[in-house]
């Protein structure tokens, strides 16, 4: 076997794209190594990654303590699948249930997976317990939505590369309008059984609701004898300077998707957490996955779980969200309306949209790269920063150094 070692960054991108599906279209750079906040190229260049693998690096590359339980569990017992109890799995299930305040955990492996896990309990719950005609349940969810790309999922996504090609769809969904209310409500019918929200929209552009909105769906859901699902895949576990983005107003969902930062940025691990009406639809049988809730992947979610709950990374990421979105408005208040529409977002969560005559928000991310900063264009006009918790406050001036230079030599 070849050493990466000893092939260089263009070789391996021509390798990649050679053996490799083109469905991504990565920036030009290949990182060998990652610590914190900082990562490593196969050439020995540095990089502030200012990304975190869409959330699910909240904790940096490597973190100590999910390294040391990863390492743990790795000697003792990695897979019985769920034919059998194992040891990690009903701690792992107290603690995140304690942790989100509700009442049952169901483990599945991707977001994907468990967004789809939300709407069969959805639409069993609609059945036995609404009273919903058979095969007749509908879900309201909303424009620019982003849930995974599942051809159930992709089904009801308004994104045309994202959708187009791969019906015929599953439907029983009604697309309205992000943030919305009246909309919400003009949707509701009799055989409505939920609501699928992200409280902010990551893929979508960095899309904040108006205030009280989450509230309003939560009373519409109770008027209209709904379940309020909350999609808290990039938004949960801290990332918006609370423990869930849907505790800023308060609002506890009957079902709560969970993913990404889950499983540390070493495993791939999701759950739906939810009430115990809601959960108990599924029985032996109805649902499963060999590797869900696999002793290796919950070793590492327990650790993450007491890092949530004990290590200040909640409120490391409020503080640190707020200097950094507010010294982003600061220093690109130069270039508003000529290069810069708005800076939005909430804790760790921060887009910054562009205006047309910018360009494309992939070249501006280029030319970052070239900074030495990793970020990420997320629809066509808006660059997400999302960096980990554990990044120092000095990285976060490097960083907005850097955009502001690069915003300089666009202008």
């Amino acid at each position: 076997m070849i050493s990466t070692s000893d092939i260089d960054t263009s070789a391996l991108i021509a390798t990649e794209r050679q053996f490799g599906a083109h469905n991504y279209k990565p920036l030009p750079v290949v990182i060998s190594q990652g610590r914190g906040a900082w990562v490593k190229d196969v050439e020995g260049r540095d990089y502030l990654d200012m990304l975190s693998a869409y959330s699910a690096l909240s904790f940096g590359h490597c973190h100590p303590d999910l390294i040391e339980a990863l390492n743990a569990q790795l000697q003792t017992l990695t897979l019985t699948s769920r034919a059998f109890y194992n040891d990690q799995l009903p701690l792992f299930c107290r603690e995140l249930a304690a942790l989100t305040r509700l009442d049952k955990v169901l483990p599945m492996n991707t977001g994907a997976e468990a967004v789809e896990t939300a709407i069969k309990a959805a639409r069993k719950w609609g059945y036995d317990h609404k009273g919903v005609a058979a095969d007749s349940a509908r879900i309201i969810v909303f424009a620019d939505n982003f849930h995974g790309r599942t051809t159930t999922i992709v089904g009801f996504s308004t994104s045309p590369k994202t959708r187009d090609g791969f019906g015929p769809y599953d439907g029983g969904f009604d697309i309205v309008p992000y943030g919305d209310l009246e909309a919400v409500e003009r949707a509701m019918r009799d055989d409505t059984v939920a609501v699928l929200v992200e409280p902010i929209q990551g893929e979508g552009g960095i899309n904040i609701p108006p205030a009280g909105f989450l509230a309003g769906l939560r009373d519409l859901c109770r008027d209209h004898n709904a379940l309020l699902i909350c999609d808290e895949i990039q938004t949960g576990l801290g990332r918006t300077g609370a423990l869930l983005d849907s505790d800023h107003e308060g609002v506890t969902p009957d079902l709560l998707i969970l993913g990404k930062a889950l499983g540390g940025g070493i495993l791939p691990l999701s759950a739906v957490v939810g009430r115990e009406s809601v959960m108990r639809v599924f029985e032996p049988g109805t649902h499963g996955s060999t590797f869900g809730g696999n002793p290796l992947a919950v070793a590492v979610g327990r650790k993450v779980v007491d890092l949530l709950a004990n290590g200040g990374m909640v409120e490391r990421s409020a503080s640190l969200g707020r200097y950094l979105q507010t010294q982003l408005e600061t220093l690109t208040r130069p270039y508003r309306d000529t290069l810069v529409k708005e800076v939005r977002g909430r804790g760790m969560l921060i887009g910054l949209e562009l205006t047309d005559s910018a360009g494309p928000a992939r070249h501006l991310c280029e030319k970052l790269v070239l900074r030495g900063v990793l970020c990420k264009d997320t629809s066509d006009s808006v660059v997400r920063f999302a960096p980990p918790f554990v990044i120092a406050q000095d990285d976060i001036d490097f960083a907005l150094k850097q955009v502001t230079l690069t915003l300089e030599e666009m202008n």
